[in-house]
């Protein structure tokens, strides 16, 4: 195996929180790893509502702060949600000074619109729903005219690199069908999310939860990991992933009904814009029980939807939907997961060496349900943060190294039985039975193909999801449907069982 020695952070992944990371651990330099060209492959890209920040003269991060704990279930860390909400403004400054062309009032403000379970219109958009895109575009061209900056697309990370002490120095990066030693002064995991662990799902399938398997594995604590949202209007038009109609359609007026056009929710204005988990079961049971669940977007934006939300309607018609006169068939599908490896504001994890920000991290901003559109704005916001904190490291390898063994992937035929599964038995709604025949077919796929670290990640987050006996935020057990009267935690080590522990 071919060693390579870096002076400076190695950053696994390419979307907004890593670009953000490099481009901010200026001038150290860096050397971003992709799985996939920019712009592909990550979920940053694909996000349509914008980014949360306190930007209108009726709101304030305080404000902010109290819906993003409010939203979260109890298991929000007040810090980090107080550092995240406080650097709305600065962050959302930040991108649009790298290019991001948000939408502007005619005085020349950020534009912003309301989504569910904000208290005011704070969510900056591109283009009605061409956040993720643009902004990733932004950094993407910035990026790529950084000197300090070194780009290795179609590469992936296959296992962490430690010293003897523990301290993780880099990574086993595989480029070009060879797997190459990458020695880091720092290793920052912006890998991702795990939507692609199951069935239904509107990230791309490409994240699988490995950065946090592999943390998992390297000795790094998880933290919460039962906890995924789904949301309730991803477009059920067969494909894979699903195609997501933006939360932004509810907050201007779309309603949802069944297929004999019966409010699912209730017909009070804003029955549609309650928390995310809430919504998803209501969805969830109208498809159970097959009445059926639409978005119907015809009276509040009917002839406006092509230029509003351009994204959401190339989509609809793409499937020979036409939004502006139909409603749109909905379900909910695995869209953002809140647990992952345990961090920092500033990225800082367990392990020595080792930073994680973005969707693959767990900073307790998003407690048990994430607040809509605070996705990007920790991405960003952390992702500064985490990028000028790990260019600060120098410490190098020390005596002997220790590389995790390299496990090949799921065959794609135990793949699609794995996602099936995890959406059958892990999805918007769980119970013991359902979740101990999935653990089942994890211990079997294991025997057959190794601890793959699709197969890790998912056992991580079922076997919390049965630890967990109670339902909290995007995490409901139909066997356990109150929630515990004291929030707590679950904290997991490798050589340890579930630990719970208070917020």
């Amino acid at each position: 195996m071919n060693r390579l020695e870096h002076d400076g952070p190695l950053v696994i992944g390419g979307g907004l929180a890593g670009l953000s990371a490099a481009l901010s651990a200026a001038p150290r330099p860096v050397l971003v790893v992709s799985p996939a060209p920019l712009l592909e492959a990550a979920s940053s890209a694909w996000a349509q509502g914008g980014v949360a920040a306190a930007l209108a003269p009726d709101d304030a991060p305080a404000l902010h702060l109290r819906d993003t704990e409010a939203a979260g279930a109890g298991l929000v860390d007040h810090n980090a949600a107080e550092a995240l909400t406080a650097d709305g403004r600065s962050t959302v400054e930040w991108l649009a000074s790298l290019g991001a062309p948000f939408d502007r009032t005619p005085a020349g403000d950020f534009a912003v619109s309301l989504e569910a379970a904000h208290s005011r219109a704070r969510v900056a958009r591109v283009g009605g729903d061409g956040a993720g895109r643009a902004i990733l575009s932004a950094l993407v061209a910035s990026a790529r005219a950084a000197p300090h900056i070194t780009v290795w697309e179609g590469a992936r990370l296959r296992a962490l690199i430690q010293d003897a002490g523990g301290r993780v120095c880099g990574a086993v990066i595989e480029k070009d069908g060879a797997l190459i030693e990458v020695i880091a002064t720092a290793v920052v995991l912006a890998t991702g999310g795990a939507g692609g662990l199951f069935g239904r799902t509107t990230t791309p399938v490409a994240l699988k939860g490995e950065g946090m398997a592999l943390a998992w594995a390297a000795g790094a604590e998880i933290l919460d990991p039962e906890f995924v949202q789904f949301h309730p209007t991803a477009i059920d038009v067969g494909l894979d992933p699903m195609p997501l109609a933006t939360e932004a359609l509810r907050g201007d007026g779309a309603r949802l009904i069944d297929a004999d056009g019966r409010y699912l929710l209730g017909s009070e204005p804003d029955a549609d814009l309650k928390a995310r988990d809430i919504v998803a079961r209501g969805v969830h049971a109208a498809v159970a029980e097959g009445r059926g669940a639409f978005l119907d977007a015809r009276t509040a934006i009917g002839d406006h939807f092509p230029h509003a939300f351009p994204a959401g309607f190339a989509a609809c018609m793409a499937a020979g939907l036409d939004p502006r006169v139909t409603p749109i068939p909905v379900a909910p599908a695995a869209h953002y997961h809140m647990g992952g490896i345990v961090a920092d504001p500033d990225g800082r994890t367990s392990l020595p060496g080792l930073f994680a920000v973005g969707e693959c991290a767990a900073t307790g901003v998003h407690g048990a349900n994430r607040l809509a559109s605070n996705s990007l704005l920790e991405a960003a916001a952390f992702g500064r943060r985490t990028g000028r904190t790990a260019a600060l490291e120098h410490s190098r390898e020390a005596g002997v190294l220790t590389v995790s063994p390299v496990i090949d992937d799921l065959p794609p035929a135990a793949m699609a039985q794995l996602r099936a599964a995890m959406s059958a038995d892990c999805g918007v709604v769980r119970d013991a039975q359902g979740l101990s025949r999935l653990i089942g077919l994890i211990d079997r796929l294991e025997a057959a193909h190794g601890a793959s670290p699709a197969l890790i990640a998912a056992r991580l987050i079922a076997e919390a999801a049965l630890a967990r006996r109670e339902s909290r935020g995007g995490h409901y057990r139909s066997d356990c449907p109150a929630s515990a009267p004291l929030p707590e935690h679950t904290r997991l080590r490798r050589t340890a069982s579930p630990v719970r522990a208070a917020a």
